[in-house]
């Protein structure tokens, strides 16, 4: 997996690209060092945001007060903080979704 983390201070910031509106969600790959999620929620008064922390948390089996939307809340292509772990921990947890 090539993603675009970045180590910061207490944490790493993660570039996602959502897919709101989908079947399930899931992690479905990557595309330009983002993460590609697929949400059911629909993109509508923040709650495919709310969604996506709530996936990402349970993905990464963090809680979700460790998870801040940065840049994109309303736009497809997103960056995340994730507090309390470093970049490679957080590829290490994600790549057995993309297994």
């Amino acid at each position: 997996m090539i993603l675009a983390l970045r180590d910061t201070p207490g944490g790493c910031s993660l570039p996602v690209r959502v897919h709101p509106g989908a079947k399930q969600n899931a992690v479905t790959g990557t595309h330009d060092g983002s993460l590609k999620i697929s949400l059911t929620t629909p993109p509508t008064d923040g709650r495919a945001n709310t969604a996506l922390i709530a996936f990402l948390s349970d993905r990464l089996n963090i809680p979700r007060a460790h998870i801040e939307l940065l840049t994109g809340a309303t736009s497809r292509s997103k960056t995340l903080r994730i507090a309390g772990l470093t970049s490679a921990e957080v590829e290490a947890r994600l790549l057995t979704d993309l297994a």
